[in-house]
């Protein structure tokens, strides 16, 4: 372990959302806080995916957050908002065709880019905390076969970069935005601003059934609202994309 308190730079673990889980549950927890890791052995996507990532070579992190102390009640809320910052984080350093896709990847192009996780706690029906992982590839150049989409941001800079001052930097930016409290309005009309696809023709699969529709925007709910025919909204989960 290295670093402050605050940040932590872990050599190895299984996830470091389940790391981060852990000090919560043995009450070593505080709003804030992030461990950084070098190297996941089970790195976790969404809807039990997995996260592969190169040793040292991108941002593997998770912050836990006191939703009371953010002032945020909805889950989406938090989930956008921190949308909202890394995407502005890469547009630090790609400063064009970056985008949010529905729910919380993150794009340049077609090509995935990063992603968030967010994991809660509760405790009875109060939502007391939130585990939010985020990968993001830095210097990784070469992807498994199965990841045929992804792209890093030495790929499209260039450039190599210290992973864990990328990772410091956007928990600082993370934590600013949630400080700063623009309110679920003003961050739901940034998400939808940046979102990937809007206003663009898609194929969307449901069950085993693929569609043709309209990206229109996500609601604030959390929902994804396209049009075709008719106007549809779609739970995360419901339906998946094919790129």
């Amino acid at each position: 372990m290295a670093e402050s308190s605050f940040f932590t730079v872990l050599d190895r673990v299984d996830s470091t959302n389940n790391y981060a889980m852990a000090r919560i549950d043995d009450g070593l927890a505080k709003h804030g806080m992030t461990w950084f890791t070098e190297e996941q052995t089970a790195g976790k996507g969404q809807r039990g995916k997995t996260w592969a990532s190169e040793k040292g070579k991108n941002i593997a992190m998770s912050l836990v957050l006191s939703p009371e102390q953010c002032k945020i009640t909805s889950h989406f809320h938090l989930s956008s908002a921190v949308a909202v910052a890394c995407f502005e984080f890469l547009q630090g350093y790609i400063d064009d065709e970056n985008k949010i896709k529905w729910p919380n990847d993150l794009f340049w192009r077609d090509r995935k880019a990063g992603g968030i996780l967010i994991e809660n706690k509760l405790q009875g029906k109060i939502w007391k905390w939130a585990v939010v992982g985020i990968g993001i590839n830095v210097n990784q150049t070469v992807f498994d076969r199965s990841l045929n989409n992804a792209v890093s941001l030495k790929q499209i800079t260039g450039r190599t970069f210290n992973p864990v001052e990328l990772a410091k930097e956007l928990q600082a930016l993370i934590m600013k935005r949630l400080d700063e409290q623009p309110g679920p309005e003003k961050i739901l009309g940034q998400y939808n601003q940046h979102l990937y696809k809007k206003n663009n023709l898609v194929t969307l699969r449901k069950g085993g059934t693929r569609f043709d529709t309209v990206i229109k925007e996500v609601s604030s709910q959390g929902k994804l609202v396209t049009v075709d025919a008719i106007e549809r909204e779609f739970d995360f989960g419901e339906v998946d994309w094919v790129l």
